[in-house]
């Protein structure tokens, strides 16, 4: 299957979570046998244009050298330098079997691609715009929610990540029940392969005898950082050996510094800022617990991470991260938004050595069962499958419709001839 995938991000250039599942699905559908080429921005000139990424051909191409109004406008004119290079791929290179496209950045691109020619879309939605900024409160908010409507209804079939999504936007949007497809993100399970404790690199953060309670990925809002750190009192006022360490970059950084101040925490807070993917593995092979408190997570592929690294994992029951994992059996959850909630979770794993090592065994165990990419890779194949069969359904309809149209014209045509020329004879007899 000839497959064509439309981000805005692809690695190196990594802005949220949709780099990393359109690398791994891309990888995993060449090793079945598939054809997969990525069209998406580049962000660094001294990323090629074109790069065959162990298989997956990757395009990428630069926004105009025009400065645009707002990042709606910067966004649309993404979309049409998406167009132009998909089209000039075709062009050379033959039409593609379906177009996969990763959220409403690239909502216009797939709509124009499928006008032109004739290819069938499966979009995932890997988060809405609704749920980020709890409802919809500006412009803006409303021109993306409308957005990913419209990617949602020109798309064949829709792909999301956990049943908390599939309610969300089927709510959202109206969408007919069966056209959603759950199919949860995943992870290569060598990310942490011969991957040990650095103790000179966890040294850098803390102390030996201080325990790493670690937070990785975005510093936004919607991720309850905000509420990890006010948990901290709590949880340092029944073990006071312990440390929060703070991984990713975002708009909250110098909120969140702010808010680590005022409670006295400067020592047991550290902000690490952004960290490399080399980086990020060392960090979590260095944690004790780790911590992420969303109030709002669509799927959470974080905890994935933590609980292949085998680390004891605590998260918010919102979203997908209440879906993937079980309290007391392999990881702990505790109440969004509440940081007494998260600070009795925390300590709870802190102290008991039993559960921490059993919730560690368990959660590993699930991720290499449930979420690796062979068995995600099958059931997206097997999603492209049916749009692509519905619209060759659609189009044998719509040939169909207008060759019966095509008959009742022959035939209201041919009742018109003979009307004609009874009326003739009629009144040639008179005459």
């Amino acid at each position: 299957m000839k497959i064509l995938m439309l981000t805005w991000e692809y690695p190196p250039r990594i802005v949220g979570g949709i780099a990393r599942v359109v690398h791994d699905l891309s990888k995993r559908l060449i090793k079945d046998g598939h054809e997969v080429t990525v069209v998406t921005y580049r962000d660094d000139t001294n990323v090629p244009e074109y790069e065959n990424d162990k298989g997956v051909n990757v395009y990428r191409v630069d926004n105009y050298m025009i400065h645009s109004n707002n990042f709606i406008d910067w966004i649309l004119q993404l979309n049409f330098n998406l167009i132009s290079k998909a089209t000039e791929i075709i062009n050379k290179q033959g039409k593609f079997d379906v177009i996969h496209a990763h959220d409403w950045l690239v909502a216009n691109a797939a709509k124009a691609l499928k006008g032109a020619f004739g290819i069938p879309i499966v979009a995932t939605i890997h988060a809405t715009e609704s749920g980020r900024n709890s409802g919809i409160h500006d412009e803006t908010q409303r021109y993306i929610n409308d957005t990913e409507w419209l990617l949602t209804y020109e798309a064949s079939e829709v792909i999301v990540n956990s049943n908390f999504m599939k309610n969300d936007i089927q709510r959202l949007f109206g969408l007919p029940f069966d056209k959603i497809n759950v199919i949860p993100n995943g992870i290569n399970l060598s990310n942490f392969a011969g991957i040990e404790r650095d103790y000179d690199f966890r040294r850098k953060y803390a102390m030996d005898n201080e325990k790493i309670i670690l937070y990785v990925g975005r510093l936004v809002y919607e991720k309850g950082i905000q509420h990890l750190i006010a948990a901290m009192p709590k949880i340092l006022s029944n073990y006071h050996d312990s440390k929060l360490i703070i991984a990713g970059r975002g708009g909250m950084l110098d909120e969140l510094k702010a808010e680590a101040a005022s409670l006295g925490l400067n020592n047991k807070v550290y902000f690490t800022g952004y960290l490399d993917s080399k980086q990020v593995q060392k960090m979590y092979k260095c944690a004790d617990v780790a911590v992420f408190p969303s109030t709002y997570e669509p799927f959470g592929i974080v905890a994935l991470e933590a609980m292949l690294a085998g680390v004891p994992t605590v998260v918010s029951d919102v979203g997908g991260l209440d879906e993937i994992i079980t309290h007391g059996v392999d990881g702990m959850k505790s109440y969004a938004g509440n940081p007494n909630s998260i600070a009795d979770s925390v300590t709870a794993l802190l102290y008991d050595h039993q559960l921490a090592q059993n919730c560690a065994k368990r959660a590993k165990q699930k991720v290499k069962e449930q979420f690796n990419w062979e068995k995600i890779a099958q059931e997206t194949h097997f999603t492209y499958e049916k749009a692509i069969c519905e619209t060759m359904a659609e189009k044998q309809a719509k040939q169909m419709m207008q060759e019966k149209a095509a008959k009742a014209s022959k035939a209201e045509n041919s009742q018109k001839e003979i009307t004609n020329l009874l009326s003739f004879r009629k009144r040639h007899a008179y005459a």
